[in-house]
């Protein structure tokens, strides 16, 4: 757990539980040794990037590099230490006449270089279905999920912060109450790391920057979780950074621009908003990094911004909607009605769907998209037919009509709400929402069988508690599952052929 300019907060804290002014620890304690394993022997011809070696690091493989900087004329190993304990201060292998320890020092506002940048072609998967399936994000891409207070910004980004796909998740927590950083360090600790079975704080670096700590730290914190976070995708790992939220970013940088007597623009932000946020965005990619062995990191951002009063029109809100790859829009209304995540499908959008299709189609199954596609239709249509019900009334409607705005209603309760604090339903796979998206289709079918047979949706939808039937399913776990949708399809065919 850092502050905004990098500090430990919990060594700081031992010291006294204020900080005093000019105080400065390393972010690594350089009493603390490290089991070093060398990689390459002395005689062995190096470049900036190439690995040298590695540390165990709370189940994190933490590889030791060749400085991106380093420009010796002699590119040779003249030595390498052995296996064995070291403090990072300790020199573990000399290049030529250049010494190479175990940390790295970079001017946080510089970004590293890359070998090369790569296609955006595989999903960060979040486990929520409202994001995984209509609005996925790429490993490496930009998202902003803007929203008023109390749409549930801090909620849905720590929901993606526990159960994303990211090897390494980096929380800023920047510029936001200090409550919301103590309830990330109060459950995180006892929650695992589904997918590797260690520790969910071992994967995490904390950035607490709270509202009450300077404005001048605060302007510092993003860059320093970035440049944290193309340290880890040099070494070939996927990183996801969580901030929350741009927009006291940006308050901090009026208030800089402000006492440095700049000319304001919109809003009283300096000119060089967008500039300065296009900048950071530009850091995330999916890249090959320099040296040897060769090996793929992404950085994929993730940004919450609390537009005042909700309003999305205003500078920061335009800004990271111009440079984001996704824009998932929380809406207050859905929020009122208890509606969680309360992501307007409505107003939200992913630039990243031509490229995900693939991975979908080929990992996950062909069917993906068609059902997608079929499910989004319904709520096109039925949002078409709640504004004709308005005016005319469900009366003035057809049978079928009628069935399609029952089901986009049944998608909104069953599969686009999900609730965090049922273990079943916090977390679901692709596997299990392709379960769900086909559960949907089948009861479609069955549904206008039946209409197309005769039967009146008024029998039907007084005969059958959907709802209730569909959320009874989604409780359970995914092997159960499937055996009671085949079981609960059966038994709604069979009582459909009764009322036909």
């Amino acid at each position: 757990v850092l502050d905004g300019i990098g500090r430990p907060l919990e060594r700081l804290g031992k010291k006294s539980p204020y900080i005093s002014r000019g105080t400065h620890i390393d972010a690594v304690d350089d009493s603390e040794k490290w089991y070093f394993i060398p990689r390459l022997q002395r005689g062995d011809d190096v470049g900036p990037g190439d690995i040298l070696g590695e540390v165990e690091e709370k189940g994190i493989k933490h590889f030791i590099m060749v400085p991106l900087d380093f420009r010796g004329k002699n590119s040779t190993i003249s030595w390498m230490a052995p296996k064995g304990e070291y403090v990072v201060d300790d020199v573990i292998c000399k290049i030529g006449e250049t010494t190479v320890k175990m940390f790295q020092r970079w001017n946080i506002r510089t970004p590293r270089k890359v070998g090369r940048k790569l296609d955006l072609d595989k999903p960060l998967l979040t486990g929520t279905r409202i994001l995984d399936v209509f609005f996925p994000l790429a490993l490496g891409g930009t998202a902003v999920i803007p929203g008023g207070f109390g749409t549930g910004k801090t909620v849905t980004q720590q929901s993606i912060a526990r159960w994303a796909n990211a090897d390494i998740v980096i929380y800023i927590g920047c510029g936001e109450r200090g409550n919301e950083m103590t309830e990330v360090l109060e459950e995180f600790p006892s929650l695992t790391d589904v997918r590797r079975g260690i520790p969910l704080m071992d994967r995490m670096i904390l950035i607490a920057n709270t509202s009450n700590m300077p404005v001048a730290a605060r302007e510092a914190s993003i860059y320093l979780g970035m440049t944290i976070a193309e340290y880890y995708r040099d070494m070939g790992y996927n990183v996801a950074i969580i901030a929350d939220s741009i927009s006291r970013w940006a308050e901090a940088l009026r208030e800089i621009s402000g006492r440095l007597e700049e000319m304001p623009g919109e809003e009283g932000y300096p000119a060089y908003l967008a500039s300065r946020l296009a900048r950071y965005y530009e850091r995330a990619g999916n890249v090959v990094p320099l040296g040897s062995p060769q090996r793929n990191g992404s950085i994929s951002v993730i940004n919450a911004i609390s537009p005042p009063g909700g309003d999305f029109s205003e500078p920061v809100t335009q800004s990271g909607l111009r440079l984001s790859g996704c824009f998932w829009a929380l809406d207050k209304g859905l929020a009122t009605k208890r509606h969680f995540p309360s992501i307007n499908w409505a107003q939200s959008y992913s630039l990243y769907h031509e490229n995900l299709d693939r991975y979908f189609t080929r990992e996950i199954s062909e069917d993906w998209v068609p059902l997608r596609e079929f499910v989004f239709n319904i709520l096109h249509d039925g949002k078409s037919l709640q504004e004709m019900v308005q005016i005319v009334g469900r009366d003035g409607l057809t049978e079928e009509e009628k069935w399609i705005l029952k089901l986009s209603e049944l998608i909104n309760i069953f599969y686009l709400q999900q609730n965090a604090f049922d273990p079943n339903d916090a977390y679901c796979d692709s596997g299990r929402q392709l379960v769900m998206l086909n559960t949907l289709k089948l009861l479609d079918e069955q549904i206008r069988g039946a209409l197309n047979s005769g039967v009146l949706f008024e029998q039907i939808d007084s005969q059958f508690a959907f709802v209730a039937d569909l959320m009874k399913l989604r409780s359970q776990n995914t092997e159960d599952y499937e055996n009671s949708l085949t079981s609960y399809i059966k038994k709604l065919k069979e009582e459909l052929s009764d009322l036909i």
